[in-house]
């Protein structure tokens, strides 16, 4: 396991009496594995990784839930946003995930439902949560899927999972992030999901895989009909002259929705495989990895800001995605 950095709360006290959803504490928080500091994509999406370290921290088994990766598609000038679908999320382990409705002051809503054992999922301002200190915060205003652990209305504290870990924040911060000081009438509350955890049964062992190997079977079927590296290579070649002529930030946010999201989900898949396949697709994971490193190569490539050919690089990512595929549902049947 690899401890998560806390950062340092500002403002007024952290949490301290309020209840927690998972019991656990920022400084002593282990996260899983699929974050640890040797992966390739430390994080992968805001969504994926809030559900990953909430499902950990409560004692699910996260690698069960990325069997829809194999379904990753070019969207036409973006890679899919992966997240955990809420129908697997229910099958697995008995956790419901819906929409909820934001009526009255979130930090109220945030509180009733953690005192039900239930938690919201919350899309925030990372202009405010000191975790990203390296990018966001302070900077730039950025959506990103939180899940709250516990709150503290009186102190002004909020402890969230984010990214690859647990974090803690509290003063001017935890104003700025829940509106407490309220915000123009023509601001959107937040996107915010409710999560039960008593939905159904919470599967575990065998009863955990077996159901896992049937939501990978259903994905399978659903795969896309055309090779996506083929079509994104398309994309490319159109796409660079204008992106080589931007400013740094069209880099970032292209990368970020193409070859990142393309690369952290099939390095996430291939774990996936290994964890429910065994060694029978160790032929398909290694093409993963090809596919995980590609795009690293193509994230360098572009940051260098000078013209190159992508074909070539990505028809070996077009045929490394076949030969993952091929592999992954030979496996599973």
């Amino acid at each position: 396991m690899v401890k998560a950095p806390a950062p340092r709360p500002t403002g007024d006290r952290p949490v301290a009496s309020a209840p927690s959803l998972t019991g656990h504490r920022p400084e002593a928080y282990e996260r899983h594995p699929l974050h640890a500091a040797e992966r390739a994509y430390i994080e992968t999406n805001c969504y994926a990784d809030v559900v990953i370290e909430l499902l950990h921290a409560l004692g699910y088994e996260p690698l069960a839930a990325f069997g829809h990766l194999v379904r990753m598609d070019f969207e036409g000038d973006q890679w899919t946003f992966f997240k955990p679908p809420a129908e697997d999320l229910e099958r697995l382990y008995g956790i419901d995930v819906h929409e909820m409705q934001p009526y009255r002051p979130l930090p109220a809503q945030i509180a009733e439902q953690l005192a039900r054992g239930r938690t919201l999922i919350v899309e925030l301002d990372a202009w405010w949560l000191p975790d990203t200190a390296s990018t966001s915060y302070r900077a730039q205003h950025v959506k990103t899927s939180v899940a709250v652990d516990a709150i503290d209305q009186r102190g002004h504290s909020l402890r969230y999972f984010h990214g690859p870990g647990l974090f803690e924040l509290a003063g001017e911060d935890y104003r700025g992030v829940l509106r407490v000081d309220g915000v123009a009438g023509d601001v959107l509350p937040p996107y915010t999901e409710l999560v039960r955890f008593d939905a159904g049964d919470r599967l575990q062992g065998p009863a955990l895989r077996a159901e896992a190997l049937e939501t990978l079977r259903r994905h399978l079927a659903r795969v896309p009909s055309t090779n996506p590296f083929e079509r994104f290579a398309a994309h490319l070649v159109s796409e660079l002259p204008a992106l080589l002529a931007g400013g740094p930030e069209d880099y970032h946010a292209f990368a970020f929705a193409t070859v990142r999201m393309a690369g952290s989900a099939f390095e996430l898949l291939a774990d996936h495989a290994r964890w429910l396949l065994g060694p029978e697709v160790d032929p398909g994971v290694a093409a993963m990895t090809e596919i995980v490193d590609g795009c690293k190569a193509l994230s360098f490539r572009l940051a260098r800001r000078r013209g190159f050919d992508p074909e070539p690089a990505l028809g070996l990512l077009a045929d490394a995605w076949e030969r993952a595929l091929s592999c992954v549902a030979a496996a599973a049947g």
